[in-house]
């Protein structure tokens, strides 16, 4: 009993189920398959995973209920600030609520839940790509597809760059005064304008998409980038048609871009119309005379030249005429300017109608005219034609109320006699009409060879007084003016003189009238006015100089300064400055000439009048001015004892002058005998190679010592008898 009693009670034992092998083998291949499958599966998650970390869109992937399964690296980094509530099972609803409190998506401020509702409407309905906006002002484009197990698939991309290029291109498009206008590069359909466009060609936007660009094309050709592939093209010039219908010229710069997904071409149209028409008016202002609208000289050049290339290999002979009205200038003063431009049109209109239509016809300067003639066979084939112009010419003119009547003179040149080219016919033309004009006026004169050898002397001396001017070698002598009363010299009239180191002493008939043609009388008269001002100064203060003046020399404008600057410098008082002026200059009846002599005379100067009586209307000129010497010109002067109307008209000036209180002064006395019968006519002056011819200014300053020799023994024999 102790020993049962101590036996510990049996525990009841189960019956274990035992699998036989086959089925053991089976299980064991089961788990380990499943285990591999999971292995496999988590490897496949990892490399998915890592793939669409690699990618730079933003990458979500939703289950059936919205919630998170997948997503990459750069969709956390899209919704920053809302990525830690990113995890595989939660809601993207939820999240969506939670970025909304938290102000993250700024277009859900005030209409929070209809936001939500509509975001998750699109999210399981899904349909186009929309854009959504953060609240750091990115832009976001969602693109989003459902899956086969109802689930969704997610695609984001940040496009704030786009964006803002699209807006930069709007501002730039939308606003610029430039016409623009984008069209497709494959069908070259326009695809929009901006209003600068719709307002300069006057289509509307709807009107415009309808069109191609080549419908506003003036003419069939290639658009721009059909044949440049560079990016941004330099401007090519179209013409285009406006809805008007008006024609316009344009300059077009165009750049290639994406356009609402589609390859364009951005065309920025600049209206070069009136830039063209006004390069077309100064081309045409370049070559032709804006007055008559006819050919400048450089366009005539042109003609003459094609003219000859034409002729060379024939016997023809090509004619130039140089045209030059007479007396034009005497139709402006009297008639103005505004008449004078109308006779010149009227001139224009006459000769282009008297030539034929092969022939040449320009205008050169304000009254000249040149007429090229091609197919001539003789020289008197130009007479005929030189005579038809004088005479279409001569026929009067009714201009304003007036009748105007003009002639004209012509020169001749012949190719290739008297020059191969234009340059030479036209300057054989031009010495000719110049030989014209010397000879008689209102007829013709052919070129001569002599004319060119003088006309290249003149162009000698006209540089070598340029030189000489510049390099002061010119020189003033002095010839006396001798009182005939008492026999003592008064004064000296400065004579300009030119020592030539190889021609010798060139004499002013040569050169003067060289120096007016040139404008060289300018600087010629003012550098004779300052060297006689300072040589008389060094004279006895009784002895006056007189320095003749130009009519050039008012035209100026800078005399009185002139004349004042070299008083000034040289000392000279103005009582002892006499100015000689000749009729010629009053001819201009000109009122800046009279104020000049005016403000000549306020400053002490005296004003002589120099060759009197050879004008047309002497006594009229002393009213305009009251002179302070009046010369009678040497014409009168010459041969006076055997020639009684000279006496006669030497006794009505001086009697004149005794009137008027004027000095007279006769020029040119060579003998006694015109002495003589000067003194005896009571003429207060004389001049000329009976006393002395001009010295130079040594001689002079020894002629007044030996006078003041004279007169310190006349004063001493006076002081002995008394």
């Amino acid at each position: 009993m102790r020993a049962a009693a101590g036996r510990s009670p049996r525990k009841p034992r189960f019956a274990r189920a035992s699998l036989r092998p086959a089925e053991h083998d089976e299980l064991v291949q089961s788990r380990a398959e499943a285990e591999a499958a999971i292995i496999e599966a988590r490897k496949s998650h990892e490399r998915l995973r890592q793939a669409v970390d690699l990618l730079p869109q933003g990458i979500v992937i939703l289950d059936p209920e919205g919630r998170y399964v997948l997503w990459n690296k750069q969709y956390s980094e899209i919704y920053s600030k809302t990525a830690d509530l990113f995890a595989e099972g939660a809601r993207l609803e939820d999240t969506l609520r939670v970025g909304v409190a938290r102000g993250d998506y700024p277009e859900a401020a005030g209409h929070e839940e209809e936001w939500i509702a509509q975001r998750l409407k699109k999210l399981y309905q899904p349909g186009a790509r929309h854009e959504q906006t953060l609240s750091d002002g990115r832009v976001i484009l969602i693109e989003e597809r459902r899956t086969d197990d109802g689930g969704v698939v997610g695609l984001r991309v940040d496009i704030t760059e786009l964006k803002q290029r699209e807006a930069s291109f709007r501002l730039l498009f939308d606003g610029n005064p430039v016409p623009m206008i984008v069209c497709a590069l494959d069908d070259e359909r326009i695809l929009g304008v901006n209003d600068a466009a719709v307002a300069h060609y006057g289509y509307s936007r709807t009107e415009f998409e309808k069109l191609k660009i080549r419908s506003l094309q003036a003419f069939d050709s290639e658009p721009p980038w059909t044949t440049d592939r560079s990016n941004e093209r330099a401007a090519r010039t179209w013409k285009h048609v406006k809805a008007d219908g008006a024609l316009i010229d344009l300059a077009i710069y165009s750049r290639e871009l994406t356009y609402a997904e589609r390859p364009a071409v951005l065309l920025a149209l600049m209206d070069i119309t009136e830039r063209k028409r006004a390069e077309a008016r100064l081309a045409f202002m370049a070559q032709h005379d804006g007055l008559t609208g006819l050919p400048n000289r450089n366009l005539l050049r042109q003609q003459v030249d094609e003219m000859l290339l034409h002729t060379r290999r024939s016997a023809e002979k090509v004619a130039v005429l140089m045209l030059g009205l007479d007396n034009f200038k005497a139709v402006n003063e009297t008639l103005g300017h505004a008449v004078g431009d109308k006779l010149l049109r009227g001139v224009a209109k006459r000769l282009r109608s008297t030539l034929r239509e092969e022939d040449a016809l320009a205008r050169l300067n304000s009254d000249e005219f040149a007429i090229v003639q091609s197919g001539l066979t003789r020289p008197e084939d130009a007479v005929m034609l030189a005579k038809r112009l004088l005479e279409a010419i001569a026929d009067p003119y009714l201009l304003d109320g007036h009748s105007v009547v003009i002639g004209a003179s012509i020169g001749i040149a012949m190719a290739p006699a008297d020059g191969d080219d234009s340059e030479k016919l036209l300057k054989s033309a031009d010495m000719a009409l110049s030989r014209a004009k010397l000879d008689a006026r209102g007829t013709f004169a052919f070129f001569e060879a002599a004319l060119h050898a003088k006309a290249q002397s003149r162009r000698k001396t006209e540089v070598e007084l340029r030189d000489a001017i510049q390099n002061d070698v010119l020189r003033p002598y002095y010839q006396p003016l001798v009182d005939l009363s008492s026999g003592r010299i008064t004064g000296f009239e400065a004579l300009v003189r030119w020592p030539h180191a190889e021609r010798g002493m060139v004499s002013p008939a040569e050169f003067i009238p060289v120096a007016e043609e040139t404008g060289l009388i300018n600087p010629l008269g003012g550098l004779m006015l300052r060297r006689a001002c300072f040589d008389a100064a060094t004279w006895p203060d009784d002895v006056r100089v007189a320095v003749n003046l130009s009519p050039l020399q008012f035209r100026s404008g800078n005399l009185l300064s002139m004349v004042t600057d070299a008083l000034k410098h040289s000392g000279l008082p103005p009582r002892r400055l006499e100015l000689e002026i000749t009729e010629t200059l009053l001819l201009e009846k000109s009122a800046q000439v009279l104020a000049t002599l005016h403000a000549l005379r306020a400053l002490g100067v005296r004003i002589s009048m120099d060759d009197f009586g050879t004008g047309y209307s002497s006594l009229s000129y002393l009213r305009s001015f009251p002179f302070d010497k009046i010369k009678i010109d040497q014409s009168f002067v010459r041969d006076l004892g055997a020639n009684r109307e000279a006496q006669a008209i030497i006794r009505s000036i001086v009697s004149l002058g005794k009137g008027l209180g004027v000095t007279i002064t006769a020029e040119g006395v060579e003998t006694e005998a015109e002495l003589s019968c000067l003194r005896a006519e009571g003429c207060d002056e004389g001049q000329g190679f009976l006393f002395s011819k001009a010295r130079p200014n040594i001689e002079i300053i020894s002629l007044l010592a030996a006078q003041r020799g004279i007169d310190a023994a006349d004063e001493e024999d006076a002081a002995m008898v008394a």
